[in-house]
């Protein structure tokens, strides 16, 4: 999110995301009139997940960065589920600017150019009511239709971006990892896992950096389904979510430990999803090969990929740790299995 949003970029967003018969009524036009010069669905597409702070955006930068794959940037923003529609109305009045940090402050400067998160909207629009509750985030089981339909909207991104191939990263996917993956078996899901505690101390920082209830701020990440923290803030309701106070790292670190332990079953059930440890790809570049050809892509350099910040001296559960570390663990020894 930019800091300098006009009053006329607000209205937009407004229109956009705001009123779900509009959004959907847009989307019913884009289909109309694009869905059949799209592309067809090979099948063959990267999603990447993860709870927030993971390292996703990263690795969605570096990924979109080879050349090989539509995603949603900013330049659709914000009318996300009509892209050729915007992309011939917007040549006119688009206005360029300059890289700029986003609001997390974590020194990742965005343009019009770069991808980011925005399929949760398509999730949002036409399925919020199955998993977006007033006490948090459920866990989601998209139907064949529902399913269906997602890959027409990936159609449609590909058509405006001239690619055969879709890339797209969202937190929220691990509510759906499992039907996604077992809907999509020609595709690759990247699950990223972080160390728990450095997870979970990233995760409080951003919950404090978005408690100012700023009216926008607070709709534009409802808007977009990011509920991850922050004044808007929903947990995640798997087995075992936090109940405690959001101002805490323990109540972060349980976030974790309820989030992975849901997905770790998952795992056993989906061959096609594969675990990508955080702290190994930024320190080995052994990984970033071992990625490139698992997807099938000529190996590019990297070039944001770089070491997280060590967290030192953080007083929190100490058992709830351990259960956290243990489960770190063995998802690490998973990566192994493709990462050698």
């Amino acid at each position: 999110m930019q800091a300098d949003y006009s009053a006329v970029d607000r209205l937009l967003h407004r229109v956009a995301l705001g009123s779900v018969a509009t959004a959907e009524i847009l989307h019913d036009i884009e289909r109309t009139r694009h869905l059949k010069q799209a592309p067809p669905d090979n099948g063959d597409h990267v999603f990447i997940t993860g709870l927030a702070r993971a390292g996703t955006t990263i690795l969605l930068r570096e990924i979109h960065r080879t050349g090989h794959f539509a995603s949603l940037t900013y330049a659709d923003m914000p009318f996300v589920l009509a892209p050729n529609l915007w992309e011939r109305a917007a040549r006119s009045i688009r206005k360029p600017f300059d890289p700029v940090e986003r609001a997390h402050g974590d020194g990742i400067a965005v343009n019009l150019e770069s991808p980011e998160a925005f399929d949760e909207v398509f999730w949002r629009i036409f399925h919020g009511k199955s998993y977006i509750k007033p006490d948090g985030l459920y866990p989601h089981r998209p139907g064949p239709r529902a399913i269906a339909r997602y890959r027409e909207f990936l159609r449609l991104v590909m058509k405006r971006s001239g690619k055969a191939r879709y890339l797209a990263k969202g937190n929220n996917n691990i509510l759906r990892l499992g039907a996604l993956a077992a809907a999509m078996p020609g595709s690759t899901f990247l699950l990223v896992v972080r160390d728990p505690l450095s997870h979970a101390v990233s995760l409080l920082s951003q919950h404090r950096r978005f408690i100012e209830d700023d009216p926008f701020r607070r709709n534009y990440m409802r808007w977009l389904g990011h509920h991850e923290f922050g004044v808007g803030h929903l947990p995640y309701r798997f087995p075992g979510a936090p109940e405690g106070d959001p101002a805490t790292v323990d109540y972060w670190l349980a976030t974790w430990l309820a989030c992975y332990s849901a997905l770790e079953p998952v795992l056993d059930a989906q061959p096609n999803i594969r675990v990508v440890p955080y702290e190994r790809m930024c320190a080995d570049p052994a990984v970033w090969t071992a990625l490139c050809r698992l997807i099938g892509i000529d190996e590019a350099p990297r070039t944001e990929i770089a070491a997280p910040a060590e967290t030192f001296g953080v007083d929190c559960d100490r058992a709830l740790r351990a259960q956290a570390e243990a489960l770190h663990a063995r998802f690490i020894q998973r990566s192994r299995d493709w990462i050698g």
